[in-house]
């Protein structure tokens, strides 16, 4: 039964695109690390000198793997839940990645937090308020039935 006191949930257009943004977002970032990746991370480092290799290109794969499925999930967003369950493991997987085995070499600056923060952190954030919503509104509309 459904209960008449409680608020239709809905999933607007502009979770979708935040959707597309942030699967568009994150690939860019992403084929940054995968093919740009030594020079992106000197740049990151604060330092021109600075050399090492690094596992940059296997980062910007993943990331870009993960963003494309990300970014699939917004057409489909109740029906592709998983895609954002996986678009939230893999970015979560690459938050952890980033912190554990690029920051201790790259060292804590203001372009890593920005990175951090902005790339991973902010979009970690997101992902997983539209993925609430979007099992919200799918477990309502199971109820309909």
């Amino acid at each position: 039964m459904m209960d008449k006191t409680a608020s239709t949930p809905s999933f607007p257009m502009p979770m979708r695109g935040l959707l597309l943004l942030t699967g568009m977002y994150t690939f860019a970032w992403a084929a940054f690390f995968r093919y740009f990746g030594e020079d992106l991370l000197k740049w990151l480092s604060m330092d021109s000198t600075w050399s090492s290799a690094m596992q940059s290109s296997l980062f910007g794969s993943i990331g870009m793997l993960t963003s494309f499925l990300i970014f699939l999930s917004a057409f489909y967003p109740l029906s592709w839940r998983y895609l954002s369950w996986i678009g939230i493991s893999g970015m979560f997987a690459l938050t952890i990645w980033f912190v554990v085995g690029f920051v201790p070499e790259l060292g804590w600056n203001k372009r890593t937090i920005f990175h951090l923060f902005f790339n991973q952190l902010l979009w970690l954030f997101l992902l997983s308020y539209i993925s609430k919503r979007a099992i919200d509104v799918k477990k309502f509309l199971e109820n309909q039935k």
